[in-house]
């Protein structure tokens, strides 16, 4: 997706629990700009991976440069329409 990457790893270990990770670089801008990132990626996390994410699994999100400037709904559009084509 244009504004993150995600990457789904599902873990064998039997906890069906969904856990989240972020990433930013340096790259993507100062701190400010990295922590807003993160924060919204967190509450894509909550909003989206309890309907959509894969039971057992972690699931890394990694900030790309468009990101920070995309619409927020756009993102989660994006994040939704990523999560349904992985759990097939």
């Amino acid at each position: 997706m244009p504004g993150f990457v995600l990457l789904v790893r599902p873990r064998d270990d039997g906890d069906p629990a969904m856990r989240l990770g972020i990433t930013v670089t340096k790259k993507i801008g100062n701190a400010v700009v990295r922590n807003r990132m993160k924060r919204r990626f967190r509450a894509l996390g909550r909003a989206l991976l309890p309907a959509h994410g894969i039971p057992g699994a972690d699931h890394v999100l990694i900030g790309r440069n468009g990101g920070i400037e995309r619409d927020y709904a756009l993102l989660q559009e994006e994040l939704g329409k990523a999560l349904r084509k992985l759990s097939r």
